[in-house]
């Protein structure tokens, strides 16, 4: 860590360690702040969600009064997540997967729907409005669906169709996403739930299928099955991020490492049953998917610039709202139903508020945030990864093409 007065800006700087550490103290605090505020047990805030709050709003008193600012080194952000979905493939048995069955198709489409529903309303309050159609698309299925780094992407796109402020656009909308997404999913699922009086479905065995097949060995694991195990992670991680390069290539388009390595990772865990390379332990392998997603969240949330959030005035502001009053009002009416009626359909709601607001990790941890207070859904711990990591982007990438070339002129051509 070191200081240093930039532009008349006493500036923090923190290095890959201080940032993680600093990831790390938040992550915690958040989890005290939620055991004490009953508010935020009772609506399934998650913890990151408040360690990283508390600090976005000291990194914005900071800016607003040009007293001091943090910079960060991110390094490891994108390991952990990488890191973190490397364990959910590790937990997929193929005896487990087939039990996702026709629900994993449905949730497919819904969230397809979703993305196309979504650009729709974009272009639609673009023109009463009078936003311009590139940066109502930057407010819907872009960043909605692809976060951040789809923001950029497209961002940096239409700058080049003589768009100049689509980077920040796809920034600021981002990051008003990715906040509403923690804000609504756990409480619309505990809504549900409440109201329905929904628990845990174990008519088909599924949980006690899963306690089987991910169960302990009871017996200690010396140094080296933590090794082994902790080698399974990391090499299916790095063997994952060859195969999305590949597969990038192949497709003519960005695909994300983090898809790679689950499905490397589900490979290894079936193969390994067979032939018992090691001793793999599910309840280690799980905690640490469980502290790197955390210290993951917690690092993004406590990075991102609230302040960005004050260029939303306006058009913009209004296609961001629509967009999460439209989600939260499909989800909680229409996707319910579409999915059972059940408890898994519940929780499964809290995800696709997840990913279809922010990113693929914080519908992980609006699953985790109601699983913890509710009970567990494996069903949707293990479908909902899977589409909006990757199989929602077959139908999302496509269909946003399709928008920006039928609305979005290129004013530099």
């Amino acid at each position: 860590m070191s200081f240093e007065v930039i532009e008349n800006v006493f500036t923090i700087n923190a290095d890959m360690v201080m940032t993680v550490a600093m990831a790390a103290v938040l992550l915690l605090i958040g989890y005290f702040v939620k055991s004490k505020v009953h508010f935020l047990e009772k609506y399934c805030i998650p913890a990151p969600v408040v360690g990283g709050f508390l600090f976005m709003f000291i990194t914005w008193a900071g800016h607003s009064t040009g007293a001091f600012a943090f910079s960060f080194t991110t390094t490891l952000q994108s390991f952990f997540m990488l890191a973190f979905f490397t364990t959910v493939g590790l937990g997929a048995s193929l005896s487990l997967l087939k039990k996702g069955g026709i629900l994993l198709v449905v949730y497919w489409l819904v969230a397809g729907v979703v993305s196309i529903i979504q650009n729709t309303i974009g272009v639609a309050l673009s023109a009463v409005t009078g936003l311009e159609p590139a940066y109502a698309l930057l407010s819907s299925a872009i960043t909605m669906i692809g976060g951040h780094g789809a923001g950029a992407a497209y961002g940096s796109t239409f700058e080049g169709m003589g768009y100049p402020a689509g980077t920040l656009v796809g920034a600021a909308a981002a990051t008003f996403g990715l906040i509403s997404s923690v804000m609504v999913g756990g409480p619309v699922a505990r809504r549900l739930i409440e109201k329905h009086d929904l628990r845990p479905d174990d008519s088909e065995n599924f949980d006690t299928s899963v306690t089987e097949i991910n169960a302990a060995t009871g017996e200690a694991l010396t140094g080296l099955d933590v090794m082994k195990n902790v080698t399974a992670i990391l090499v299916s991680m790095a063997l994952g991020t060859l195969v999305s390069g590949w597969i990038g290539k192949l497709i003519g388009m960005d695909f994300p490492t983090y898809v790679g390595a689950m499905f490397v990772a589900m490979i290894v865990r079936n193969v390994n049953e067979k032939t018992r390379w090691y001793k793999f332990d599910y309840p280690l392998v799980e905690g640490i998917g469980d502290v790197t997603l955390g210290l993951y969240l917690s690092m993004a949330l406590m990075t991102l610039k609230l302040w960005d959030l004050a260029g939303l005035a306006g058009p913009m502001f209004i296609v961001l709202a629509c967009q999460v009053l439209f989600l939260v009002l499909f989800a909680y009416f229409v996707v319910f139903r579409i999915l059972g009626k059940n408890y898994d359909a519940a929780v499964m709601c809290a995800g696709l508020l997840g990913h279809g607001l922010g990113a693929t990790p914080t519908a992980i941890v609006n699953l985790t945030a109601v699983n913890e207070r509710y009970g567990m859904s494996r069903r949707a711990m293990m479908i909902v990864p899977i589409v909006g990591a990757f199989l929602v982007d077959i139908i999302y990438q496509p269909a946003t093409v399709w928008f920006i070339k039928m609305f979005v002129p290129n004013l530099n051509a």
